[in-house]
């Protein structure tokens, strides 16, 4: 019997806050050619894909590119599009430019891992539940996954990744589950889900009405498509009907934070390894 998703791309209501930081190293030619008007023309089609530039900073034979994107872009679509766009109109001037095969990509944000992985880690101390025997209860819905370190990328044969996820999904009409049967389904269903998707979870907080994960995420897999897909299997688990809201929050986070990025303009590039 097949399963129909409860929740679809064009029923959402999505926040979200989408950052990721690309790198490339040019072998042969010269990017500092590169004239105003290409890079306005550049963001236009960067814009068309769904990535907004940011910021650009091109020194010795390093590219720095930081978008921020919708939902619906995977990391491998931006280093597709990102070196794909920039070669084109290196071409199109007249001073073609080629680049290593390798590049790097990094989820960055507001926060770095340590804060969200703390942040989630306090969730039922900061709720501030009257009830500390119904806190108590709750704290084992909160798991650090040891195992799982956001720090590291994740190594291809074009480049390295950083794809770091903080996904927050919230019940219908903030509906509570306060059942240990529910909680548990959500929590061990939640790494289930990680594992058949090719997901990381390094930390989940389940609260009587949402739910905090902070994993890496599988780099063909968009954002939208990392939430949709915990949205469809835990309401399917759960057996209780579309129990989430048709939203979700999702946000970038890495190592280091936009503000390293900002500083980056102004003073020395953070080095990267090819």
């Amino acid at each position: 019997m097949t399963v129909h998703p409860l929740y679809a791309t064009n029923d959402q209501q999505p926040a979200y806050a989408l950052r990721y930081s690309w790198t490339g190293w040019v072998t042969r030619g010269d990017v500092l050619a590169t004239t105003g008007d290409a890079w306005t023309n550049l963001k236009c089609a960067w814009e068309s894909d769904g990535l907004r530039l940011l910021d650009h900073l091109v020194r010795n034979n390093e590219v720095h590119l930081t978008f921020s994107t919708i939902p619906s872009v995977s990391p491998t679509f931006i280093a597709a599009r990102a070196k794909g766009r920039l070669k084109y109109a290196q071409r199109i001037a007249g001073a073609p430019v080629t680049f290593s095969r390798k590049v790097s990509i990094r989820s960055v944000g507001d926060n770095t891992a340590d804060a969200v992985e703390g942040y989630i880690r306090a969730q039922v101390r900061n709720e501030g539940f009257i009830d500390s025997h119904f806190s108590e209860f709750l704290e084992q819905f909160t798991v650090m996954s040891p195992r799982v370190d956001l720090r590291r990328p994740t190594e291809t044969n074009s480049g390295r990744y950083w794809y770091n996820l903080h996904l927050v999904l919230v019940t219908d009409g903030r509906h509570r589950l306060v059942d240990d049967a529910g909680l548990t389904t959500i929590r061990d269903s939640s790494f289930r889900i990680a594992a058949k998707k090719e997901y990381a979870i390094r930390a989940i907080a389940v609260m009587p009405d949402h739910v905090h994960i902070a994993l890496r995420g599988n780099l063909e897999h968009s954002p939208e498509q990392i939430a949709l897909a915990f949205q469809n299997n835990l309401a399917h688990m759960l057996k209780r009907g579309a129990v989430w809201q048709h939203s979700y929050y999702v946000g970038t986070f890495g190592v280091y934070d936009m503000r390293a990025i900002r500083m980056a303009g102004s003073k020395k590039c953070s080095a990267e390894t090819r």
